[in-house]
């Protein structure tokens, strides 16, 4: 409940403070002395509108859409001694990390990825992928485990919807800003908005999407050694270690794009600055420096 009203304070907070900036930089001042008819206030409400909105839609059903894009099937009978162990072991994490029993889920590709979505971390859903339990040792199984249980206990899937409202909202915001000024100001149309600013819109928000978008990575990564570290404490350092040197001797499975930043380990993005997990070496020499400051 709190980071929901994080969330709120926050939409409610960014549109103040676009609504101000824009005052102070005399913007709205600007647009009036070229005739402009833009309304600063409607449209910082219509961007957080849009910008949280869909990030809180995406959130809430986030559950929902990761079972059918991966066809995780959820365990609600357990009947092997796989599938026994592996509740057992959530079942033991979640008490540890002080949640309550998220679902548990095995996805069926023999590649090898695990992730936790889910609105709260008190709803969450745990999957890992078939490829996982057939190639990894159960200690190892146990660490990526608890790297999952990690990021639900830290709220990491509110965090970042958080994070990604912010962002979204600044891009409608500045894409139709843009727009209004390429269209009123520079093409002088003064008979509502002609093709020069649906067009400038679209191609700024394309932009400013790409760049935004290396902000939620850098977030995402940072998370990421965040969660290893609680796979540790959870599982054992050797063990998530060792779990990690087996994800980096193959190439990473692939999940649906809205899930790769809860996943375990992902193919990244064109660049670094995209890729929403660190570099497998970087996690693992995080863990082994962190292991001999301990000792």
């Amino acid at each position: 409940m709190k980071r929901i009203m994080l969330f709120i304070l926050t939409n409610i907070a960014i549109m103040a403070v676009l609504s101000i900036t824009l005052r102070l930089l005399g913007v709205d001042s600007i647009l009036a002395e070229n005739g402009s008819d833009l309304n600063i206030q409607a449209l910082v409400i219509l961007s957080g509108v849009i910008g949280f909105g869909g990030s809180f839609i995406s959130l809430l059903i986030s559950k929902w859409m990761a079972k059918r894009m991966t066809g995780a099937v959820v365990i609600t009978n357990p009947t092997t001694n796989i599938e026994k162990w592996l509740i057992s072991t959530v079942e033991k994490q979640a008490k540890i990390v002080g949640i309550k029993m998220p679902e548990v889920a095995i996805f069926p590709t023999p590649e090898m990825n695990a992730f936790a979505t889910g609105a709260s971390k008190n709803k969450a859903l745990m999957a890992v992928s078939q490829g996982l339990l057939d190639n990894m040792s159960q200690g190892e199984v146990e660490a990526v485990v608890g790297h999952e249980m990690s990021h639900i206990a830290n709220g990491d899937m509110v965090t970042l919807a958080l994070i990604q409202g912010v962002v979204n909202t600044f891009v409608v915001f500045l894409s139709r800003i843009v727009g209004h000024i390429v269209d009123r100001v520079i093409l002088k149309n003064d008979r509502g908005h002609g093709i020069g600013y649906f067009v400038t819109v679209m191609v700024a928000q394309v932009v400013l999407s790409i760049l935004a978008s290396t902000i939620v990575m850098y977030f995402s990564r940072k998370r990421e050694f965040i969660a290893d570290t609680g796979g540790a404490d959870l599982a054992g350092h050797q063990n998530m270690i060792n779990a990690l040197k087996r994800l980096g001797r193959v190439e990473p499975a692939a999940l649906p794009e809205q899930m790769a930043a809860f996943g375990i380990n992902d193919k990244g993005g064109f660049m670094a600055l995209f890729s929403s997990h660190p570099p497998i070496e970087a996690r693992i020499e995080a863990l082994e420096n962190r292991a001999v400051g301990r000792s």
